[in-house]
């Protein structure tokens, strides 16, 4: 497998630091302008800010009234950052269209899945398709672009922000009929992929095609057309998104585009919408609790963290964290000591060239005012929060190293929007429960305690030409949608001598969400060498177990009856009618192995088993030491220095044992980074 580093541009041109900020909003101060802004310069700089974001709400500002731009205050505030050193992440305003334009042009307000039309409030509640609105942000992008193309300021355009919803209007599902039309051909094609012959839903006109609806209203049961829907949304963001860049790329083409994204939000396939981004962004808000929760709550964050990296396969921004209280969660409750540290260097250690806010300074009203922020209301310095943001400042302004860094990992683990729709749809196994996405971040927490660097791939990626190629280990937990080319993929990887891992509720549909024939696991089956007749969906209080290596393991949720067709049992169910039958299996094939996981098992089972693919397989670890519970490793490298990150998610002190007789001593939610030379052979 090839193990290649590349060490990548800085996101900014000719700023070769990690950048540190958050989200400004300047617009809110434009009446104290005389004290507030120059204050919030002298802030900023004593917090080791370098770059702010600024515009993102503030469509009423710079267009007051329909076709008159007001850029005087933004004028002064580009000039001021750049007097001040600090780099601009300047972006288009559309993700709240001003009063003016809905008044007006009611068609860009949205119309929601119960086919109700939105009034003018809140944000993000455009209609994608609308001419107008289309015009009116093409309008305001360009004038944005001509004024600051040239602003020593500018370093990163943000367009819009956080990107979600559905619009149902009219104008939205003649667009919807436009892309089945393409994609299909004809009606016949599209009733075949379907399977609308289901309850008499063969449609006949492509006039009859709706969206699907919600509460009773619209076709809710054709898990295909709910399946392409979300295809064509995500497809429409794309669009969009091409659109507002349009003008940027034009005037601005030194200047990188991007927009923030949320985790695993499930309303976009992110893969798809990474393409078109130049670099990818994330809003990360981990709940710390003060308590022993907090190690799974580094878990998470970790890997979402290293889901965005995976998206381009390269450094991301962190456009939005907390430092310290989350204000929409239930309980805003505040970070610990050293808890602000630690998600910010956990952030850098996943491949993050930046560590930014929201927000730079609380606002004085509206729905946000009590959510963190570095200036609180108080104004000054003076605060914890304040202090703790510039240790942030201090310790990245000393990592000047790590940026453009890659991050080398072994292990692929399979996160799959299209696989997660139509499991989110699908009528059986535990309903609205199967939890794919707690699922897949279980069998990465595995790898995470070990220091494993981990890729989250996408599953289509897998039938790219050469994408396996650098792995030695491909993990997909419920792989339950198998699209094109994908099991000839795996299996070409596994004979050349990857190790391929596999569970239950893998195999079972295609890409049109209609199951395969002939046996589960699909196109799997031969690979994996089991067919798997059934699977058992247990009440909450069920268990069964699953006996491997000399030991017992608890086996709950969903346990699936299998046969091994020529794979090796390793481990069997314990419990119930099935006791005996085949739980864990491997399957030698070719040069490589492929296992499968036929139930649903707690941490313990899975760290004991990964423990062992590790060791088998020869991954590499970030750190070869025994790690503590709770703590991680994780590596960046430039292919010569490997700058490995050792993070404490423990409110407990923890002590890792280097060998040679040194140790390395962490405080609560403590953090280190070691240097070292990149071994020669990479392992």
């Amino acid at each position: 497998m090839s193990r290649d580093i590349t060490r990548h541009a800085p996101i900014v041109k000719g700023v070769p630091h990690l950048l540190h900020g958050g989200d400004y909003n300047p617009d809110q101060w434009i009446r104290s302008k005389d004290t507030i802004w120059k204050e919030d310069m002298r802030l900023a700089r004593l917090a080791g800010v370098n770059t702010l974001s600024v515009g993102i709400f503030a469509w009423a500002a710079l267009e007051p009234e329909e076709g008159r731009y007001e850029f005087g205050w933004l004028d002064e505030i580009m000039d001021l950052m750049h007097e001040n050193g600090i780099t601009a992440v300047l972006a288009t305003p559309s993700g709240a269209r001003p009063g003016w334009m809905s008044h007006r042009y009611p068609e860009v307000l949205r119309v929601n899945g119960d086919r109700t039309k939105n009034r003018h409030g809140g944000r993000h509640n455009h209609c994608l398709t609308s001419p107008v609105y289309r015009e009116k942000t093409l309008a305001i992008n360009t004038a944005l672009a001509e004024r600051y193309g040239e602003h020593p300021a500018l370093g990163v355009w943000h367009l819009s922000n956080e990107y979600g919803g559905e619009c149902h209007c009219d104008l939205c599902q003649e667009r919807f009929r436009s892309f089945l039309q393409e994609k299909y051909g004809s009606l016949d094609e599209l009733n075949e992929a379907w399977w609308s012959a289901f309850w008499a839903k063969t449609y006949s006109d492509w006039s009859h095609i709706e969206s699907p609806g919600v509460h009773g209203r619209g076709e809710q049961d054709i898990h295909g057309l709910h399946l392409d829907w979300m295809r064509f949304t995500t497809e429409q963001f794309v669009d969009f998104y091409l659109h507002e860049a349009a003008p940027l790329k034009a005037i601005t083409p030194g200047i990188p585009c991007t927009t923030n994204l949320m985790g695993t939000y499930p309303g976009i396939d992110y893969y798809r919408l990474a393409q078109v981004l130049d670099v990818v962004s994330w809003d990360s808000y981990p709940q710390w609790s003060g308590t022993d929760r907090d190690v799974r709550t580094g878990v998470e964050a970790g890997f979402h963290h290293d889901l965005t990296r995976s998206l381009k396969g390269k450094p991301f921004m962190l456009m939005e964290s907390s430092p310290s209280a989350t204000n929409w969660r239930p309980v805003a409750k505040l970070h610990r000591p050293g808890v602000h540290l630690l998600q910010s260097m956990q952030a850098v250690a996943h491949g993050a060239d930046t560590v930014q806010y929201f927000q730079f300074r609380k606002g004085r009203g509206g729905s946000e005012k009590f959510h963190g922020a570095i200036v609180d209301h108080e104004g000054t310095e003076k605060t914890r929060v304040f202090r703790d943001v510039a240790e942030v400042g201090e310790r990245l302004a000393g990592l000047d190293a790590v940026v453009g860094t890659s991050t080398p990992a072994d292990v692929a683990l399979v996160y799959d929007w299209h696989n997660r729709w139509a499991l989110d749809d699908m009528k059986g196994l535990l309903q609205e429960q199967t939890a794919y996405a707690h699922t897949v971040v279980d069998h990465y927490q595995a790898f995470w305690e070990q220091g494993v660097p981990v890729d989250v791939i996408d599953g289509s990626l897998i039938a790219a030409p050469g994408e396996l190629d650098r792995y030695r280990v491909l993990v997909a937990p419920m792989l339950y949608m198998l699209r094109p080319g994908v099991a000839e993929a795996v299996n070409a990887f596994v004979e050349r001598g990857g190790t391929f891992v596999a569970t239950y509720a893998s195999g079972y549909v295609d890409e049109n969400d209609r199951t395969f024939l002939g046996g589960f696991p699909g196109p799997l089956r031969g690979t994996l060498g089991v067919w798997a007749e059934e699977i058992d969906a247990l009440y909450e209080d069920d268990r069964n177990a699953i006996a491997w290596n000399g030991k017992e393991y608890e086996a709950f949720g969903l346990c699936e009856l299998i046969h091994a067709e020529g794979a090796e049992v390793l481990g069997t169910y314990g419990t119930d009618f099935y006791a005996g039958r085949p739980a864990l299996t491997v399957n030698h094939r070719g040069e490589g192995k492929a296992y499968f996981i036929a139930a649903r098992t707690g941490a313990d089972f899975l760290d004991d088993f990964y423990r062992q693919v590790i060791a088998d397989t020869g991954v590499e670890r970030a750190l070869d030491a025994d790690l503590p519970a709770g703590v991680t490793a994780q590596v960046r490298s430039d292919g010569e220095t490997d700058h490995v990150f050792v993070l404490n998610c423990n409110p407990t002190e923890a002590r890792v044992d280097l060998g040679d007789g040194e140790t390395l001593e962490l405080a609560p939610y403590g953090n280190a980074v070691l240097d070292r030379p990149r071994p020669k052979n990479g392992a």
